[in-house]
């Protein structure tokens, strides 16, 4: 309640003050507040209650902190963000259920974060693919784990790689499609609460507690067996049929390009042929008709001193 006495405060910068937390009641009253700063400070976590009555918030930096996990709870209260900044913390995954409720993000800064490049990150793959694409501005994710994956970009990792992710269970299989089958009957309202748990526990993988605490140890232990080791890569696959549909149209209309190009330059070739085989033969009978005129010349260059003789 610190800031109670100045509601209309629009933007509060709290940065480079060593804040080690931040009580979930600290922020009430500033409903109208747009621009918050937390960055270079001793964040170690976030509680999913802090920024819940604020709804007109657009630009959020938590960048150089300590933050080991982002609340997934917290996306609700963030749908109108335009910026985020989560660079330079201790992030090793992030929930992508709290980045699909960004829905408004413009640009995201990531880098600085030892990422763990396993099964449980390939959802986040999935996702920076499809905000890229929609033109959000990402800056990296460069991955700390494991010691094969070190220093190289999540962005260019080959899908292959991740193969040993979607062949390990068949629960990978089986949760996308139960998962997927739950959305479409939630939105139809022809199911129960049967749905429900299956659909949480693939959008929501991992708890701040599970996935972030302990350095992502308790992500693995936490989950069990009934969460899948991977999120479901069913969903890329619009985007990729996206990419594939644009590649085409580009590729169709830079060929259609190149042809027109080479059609003109044949009609300005013909047309450049036409026209000097044109210009030949009238210099040609140019020339002619001017040797027939000389020739016309000396013909009666010569009668004239005869005819001067005769007379």
């Amino acid at each position: 309640m610190a800031f109670r006495e100045i509601p209309l405060v629009r933007i509060l910068d709290l940065s480079n003050n060593s804040i080690t937390s931040v009580s979930p009641t600290a922020l009430l009253g500033l409903r109208t507040l747009q621009r918050l700063s937390l960055a270079n400070n001793n964040l170690r976590e976030l509680d999913k209650r802090l920024l819940g009555p604020i709804r007109s918030l657009s630009h959020l930096d938590l960048s150089h902190n300590s933050l080991w996990g982002f609340p997934g709870a917290m996306g609700e209260s963030l749908r109108n963000l335009s910026h985020l900044g989560l660079a330079h913390n201790r992030l090793t995954r992030v929930d992508r259920s709290l980045l699909e409720a960004l829905t408004r993000l413009d640009s995201l800064t990531l880098r600085g974060n030892p990422w763990r490049c396993d099964c449980q990150l390939m959802g986040l793959k999935l996702w920076l693919e499809s905000y890229i694409f929609k033109g959000g501005v990402v800056d990296e994710v460069i991955c700390s784990q494991p010691e094969e994956m070190r220093e190289r970009d999540l962005q260019k990792v080959p899908y292959q790689l991740f193969h040993a992710c979607m062949t390990t269970s068949y629960h990978y299989l089986f949760a996308n499609i139960h998962h997927l089958e739950s959305e479409r009957l939630l939105r139809g309202h022809t199911h129960g609460n049967h749905a429900h748990p299956s659909s949480h526990a693939l959008h929501i993988p991992m708890a701040m507690g599970e996935g972030f605490g302990g350095g992502g140890g308790g992500g693995g232990g936490g989950g069990g067996g009934s969460v899948p080791e991977c999120e479901p890569k069913q969903r890329h696959r619009p985007v990729n049929l996206r990419h594939a549909i644009a590649t085409v149209i580009i590729t169709g209309v830079v060929c259609g390009i190149v042809c027109l190009m080479m059609l003109a330059a044949a009609v300005y070739g013909c047309a450049y042929a036409a026209i000097m085989a044109k210009y030949q033969r009238e210099l040609k009978k140019n020339e002619e008709l001017a040797a027939a005129q000389r020739a016309d010349h000396a013909t009666a260059d010569e009668k004239e001193p005869l005819e001067n003789a005769i007379a």
